[in-house]
């Protein structure tokens, strides 16, 4: 988390060089394929940053199972619940770009250090408040809004700061084994935060949260700044902003991803409200089922992020792919009737939920100018996580109104919709049509370039 000498991240290559295809590796700085699983891990300072991010991650998800238990004890309604996880992103969704512009001029280890002491300081007064006997929803809203003010700046410059710790050629592996931590957390966090609740109360799992901060913020004081990659900051000027958004919208590489996955993340990805619905209202299995759900999720989620650290590229036919089976998986799951068929969905939802969230990730940064990271991962951030505050809220009363199985079947079909419809704007950008046939015995469906699959069709 932090800029300082080193060797130049590459350039990435102009766009207008050729048009991005669903079967290319995007173009910037290819990974190299034959790389080990945790490579990355062999650089000091990124293995500081994630051993800082073992221990923060599961302080994180054990306030977001609390947080989302606490709302609904409080309230008894999933809409409240989607108003909280609104509250969190909706900083990012107003000034998601502004904090791009200052991560791109700011150095990303002070940075850091200042946004991780906000977000500790805010659940240490959290804590307070529930074990004091006095918190109240309001008090939830105003923690939940003060921790996305902190992500607004924290987000854009943990992702962007990653390229200045391992160099572009383990960008990929470093990213996957960041979500791959995330999401190990995510077994350990919702477990213990579910023997917590029904123990002592949610007010211990807000307090480790706010302590586990100590671990990154060591981990950043104690990096060698000589060793980090060298990222040109922007300079203080007019039009940055503006200048962000035009170098995105004028690349399709970009835009369209950035676009799939604001739907994706709008509709389909909020668990919080899906799932605690799922375990109060439909199966009515309490705390305890809502953090398994969240366990067997974060297993398929490990699973794909490490099968994504072993690639070598990043295809947007994969994301296209992955966005499709995900949202196909959540209208199965809210069509199953027990409740250890939709438990055993909830491993392959965390996959390919996964395998989009690293695709795009990692396509996006190894296609951006470094100098313009920060105001693309920010952009990035902005459509991903602040869509939320507008798809929280829709989905809860969806859900609250029609029952949880409608909403999860609804953000399903919007997923795989989007992805449908993207991935057939990105095969005409790239000259490509769908061919369908046989290999080795089996049907196989495709795109390939247009010029090639004329080549091969049989004359008039």
């Amino acid at each position: 988390m932090s800029s300082g000498p080193g060797a130049a991240s590459a350039p990435a290559p102009d766009p207008h060089d050729s048009p991005p295809t669903l079967d290319a590796p995007t173009p910037d700085s290819r990974p190299a394929r034959k790389s080990s699983m945790f490579s990355s891990l062999k650089v000091r300072n990124y293995r500081l940053f994630f051993l800082g991010q073992v221990v923060s991650n599961i302080g994180t998800w054990m306030q977001r199972i609390a947080q989302d238990w606490l709302v609904l004890s409080l309230t008894g309604s999933s809409a409240a619940v989607g108003i909280t996880t609104a509250l969190q992103f909706l900083p990012m969704l107003l000034f998601g770009l502004y904090g791009g512009v200052l991560v791109d001029r700011l150095r990303k280890r002070p940075t850091l250090l200042v946004t991780q002491s906000a977000m500790a300081l805010t659940a240490l007064a959290l804590a307070v408040a529930v074990l004091t006997g006095h918190v109240q929803v309001w008090h939830v809203y105003v923690a939940a809004f003060a921790v996305g003010l902190a992500t607004v700046v924290d987000n854009p410059a943990r992702q962007s700061f990653v390229s200045e710790l391992v160099g572009p050629r383990q960008l990929q592996n470093a990213v996957s084994l960041n979500s791959a931590n995330f999401q190990s957390a995510r077994l350990v966090g919702p477990a213990v935060a579910g023997l917590l609740i029904t123990g002592v109360g949610t007010g211990y799992a807000f307090l480790f949260n706010g302590l586990s901060f100590v671990a990154p913020l060591t981990g950043l004081l104690l990096m060698r700044a000589r060793e980090l990659h060298v990222v040109e900051r922007a300079p203080r000027g007019k039009g940055q902003l503006r200048e962000g958004v035009r170098y995105v919208t004028g690349r399709p590489e970009l835009i369209w991803p950035i676009v799939l996955v604001g739907f994706v993340g709008t509709f389909a990805f909020n668990f919080p409200v899906y799932l605690s619905a799922f375990a109060d209202d439909v199966f009515h299995a309490g705390a305890g089922a809502y953090s398994m759900f969240n366990t067997l999720m974060a297993v398929g989620s490990v699973a794909g992020a490490l099968l994504a650290a072993r690639r070598g590229t990043a295809r947007l036919r994969l994301l296209i792919a992955a966005a499709m089976v995900f949202g196909a998986l959540e209208i199965v799951a809210a069509a199953t009737p027990t409740l250890w068929m939709f438990s055993l969905l909830m491993v392959p939802l965390g996959l390919f939920g996964m395998t989009v969230n690293v695709t795009t990730n990692t396509s996006i940064q190894m296609s951006t100018d470094p100098a313009m990271r920060g105001r693309v991962m920010a952009l990035y951030m902005m459509v991903f996580l602040g869509g939320s505050p507008v798809g929280a809220p829709i989905v809860g009363w969806i859900t609250d109104t029609y029952g949880a199985r409608v909403g999860l079947a609804a953000g399903g079909a919007v997923a795989a919709v989007a992805a449908a419809v993207i991935g057939l704007i990105l095969a005409r950008v790239g000259n490509l049509r769908l061919s369908v046939g046989w290999h080795g015995g089996h049907p196989r469906v495709r795109f390939v370039p247009r010029e090639r699959q004329e080549a091969l069709a049989p004359a008039a």
